[in-house]
């Protein structure tokens, strides 16, 4: 039996992949399209596909990695081989199971088709042949996520604050991959960013088979229906504040790297301020437990997206001074890493025993998943007619307006959650 560092381990490596495959995708493809000659509306369309799949994908697959054991209790009592349990008194748990369902087989699935699917790149250039290998691909990749968060967090228990060691993983492959392929890209064709797409499915693959079996306990919740969960107030914040922090990020992901680009930085450049922006964020996540105790969830969301506003303000008004970009990519600490850590606290503590995976599900879909697509489907039209300043001042607008939600709906929730070391 392998010890509790060595599902770590596997975890760790798990997210290294994914995320260097983020580092891969979200820095260079659009600059691969341009290299063969889509244009603007074309590149927002084509790097929005990745949203509308973590929109779609994550609730269908989260549904049916936890579906498998209501699936068997339902057939074994309606063959009266077992009686019905009875609902759970209010504010008390049931006896607990273990097990993840379809959990960890799913991530497995997700894996081997999303790395089948990737192959495709190397078969088109035409629009439709790029729009249909991208689906097909972001529709199993996106999938595999919130399960393995899920997962993580369940393995970490009441050491949620601790999230963020593991996740700081993922953050090193990005920098790994951002960094060597933007230094690579000044001498050699933006086309092999295609092979390094290759080596991170391939990383994904492997590790998607070494992640550890978790208990999930169960929970007084687990008879309600999640929607009863959704519709909660703070929820309902919690939710639309982070799709405004996706809308306010799509142009950053789709177009920073052009914007670069086009103001006479070099690819190796464009990868270090991407870099710096995540060596921050890795700060930050071994940092949480004690911002964690100090400040609380909310708190810290509120933080993030006051640093949202300037930084995104920096980038559209600042590009020609480096200086600038160099503090609004040390703003990524805030953004994004104590801005992610905090709400994946926030979503394990809404959505607990049996709704672990499909309110992880729920919350990438809606918010990264359609908070993408919205931002991303929008920067091109503002970039086109508007141009980049712009386009960034609208994403300080959506980051304001998720601000004055956390405000008004979820001032007090989460300063007592996610505390232990």
């Amino acid at each position: 039996m392998p010890t509790p560092k060595n599902y770590h381990w596997r975890i760790a490596g798990f997210y290294f992949f994914y995320y260097a495959f983020v580092g891969m995708f979200a820095p260079y493809w659009s600059l691969y399209l341009k290299s063969i000659h889509f244009d603007v509306i074309e590149i927002a369309t084509l790097m929005s596909i990745q949203p509308v799949m973590r929109m779609i994908a994550p609730s269908l697959w989260g549904w049916l990695a936890d579906g498998g054991y209501d699936t068997v209790m339902r057939s074994i009592r309606c063959g009266n081989t077992l009686p019905a349990a009875p609902p759970a008194p209010e504010g008390s748990a049931p006896p607990s199971r273990s097990g993840t369902g379809k959990r960890l087989l799913v991530v497995q699935i997700a894996a081997t088709l999303s790395a089948v699917c990737y192959l495709g790149v190397f078969a088109t250039t035409s629009f439709w042949g790029m729009f249909l290998v991208l689906g097909l691909m972001g529709f199993f990749w996106s999938a595999s996520m919130p399960l393995v968060e899920a997962t993580t967090l369940t393995y970490l228990g009441k050491h949620s604050s601790r999230y963020g060691r593991i996740r700081s993983w993922g953050s090193i492959g990005f920098i790994i991959s951002v960094v060597g392929l933007g230094y690579a890209f000044d001498y050699i064709a933006i086309a092999w960013l295609l092979w390094a797409g290759v080596i991170c499915e391939l990383g994904i693959l492997v590790f998607s088979r070494q992640i550890p079996p978790t208990e999930v306990l169960a929970h007084h919740t687990d008879h309600q229906p999640i929607r009863q969960i959704v519709l909660q107030p703070r929820v309902l914040a919690l939710f639309g504040a982070c799709f405004l922090m996706s809308v306010a990020h799509g142009p950053y992901y789709t177009f920073y790297s052009i914007y670069l680009v086009e103001h006479g930085y070099a690819k190796s450049a464009v990868g270090g301020l991407w870099a710096l922006g995540v060596i921050c964020e890795i700060g930050v996540f071994f940092m949480m437990p004690w911002l964690v105790r100090r400040f609380g969830y909310t708190r810290i969301l509120l933080a993030s997206f006051g640093a949202a506003i300037a930084r995104f303000m920096l980038i559209g008004w600042g590009v020609d001074f480096l200086s600038l970009l160099f503090i609004a990519q040390v703003l990524h600490a805030a953004t994004f890493g104590a801005y992610h850590a905090a709400s994946m606290g926030l979503v394990h503590e809404f959505f607990q025993g049996r709704h672990q995976s499909k309110g992880q599900a729920l919350f990438g879909s809606l918010t990264y998943g359609a908070g993408g697509v919205l931002g991303g489907l929008a920067s091109g039209p503002i970039w086109q007619h508007y141009g980049a300043s712009v386009l960034y001042s609208c994403s300080a607008g959506a980051a304001l307006l998720g601000l004055l939600l956390v405000l008004w709906r979820l001032r007090y929730s989460g300063n007592t959650v996610g505390y232990a070391n």
